[in-house]
């Protein structure tokens, strides 16, 4: 099964990132399973490297890699790490930036999209 995650919130501004990306990587490990990840606006910083993470909150950045660990693919939205000044040196390995045709081919290939 092909599984579409689309995120929306900053990594550290409640656990909806965070949870979402735990049930990404879940989902990677299990056979015949593959994960695509697009981070949009405000979850574009999930993929920066040198991350504080303040305390009480998991370290998404960790999150992300497993799930690149897995095979996964991580886009990060084009326009929203040019509106937050992010340039591909600042984020992860196996992360790229992303755009509106790669996500909507992504959207019409999966079996089922999920947006937290």
């Amino acid at each position: 099964m092909k599984t579409l995650f689309i995120f929306n919130d900053a990594p550290f501004s409640g656990e909806r990132t965070y949870n979402g990306l735990r049930v990404a990587w879940a989902l990677s490990k299990q056979k015949g399973n593959s994960v695509n990840i697009f981070l949009f606006g405000d979850a574009a910083p999930s993929a920066l490297i040198k991350q504080q993470i303040p305390q009480g909150f998991g370290d998404v950045g960790e999150m992300l890699g497993n799930v690149i660990q897995q095979g996964g693919k991580v886009a990060i939205c084009a326009t929203c790490m040019e509106a937050r000044n992010m340039l591909d040196s600042d984020v992860m390995a196996g992360t790229h930036r992303g755009t509106m045709a790669e996500l909507t081919e992504w959207i019409t290939t999966s079996d089922k999209v999920l947006v937290f």
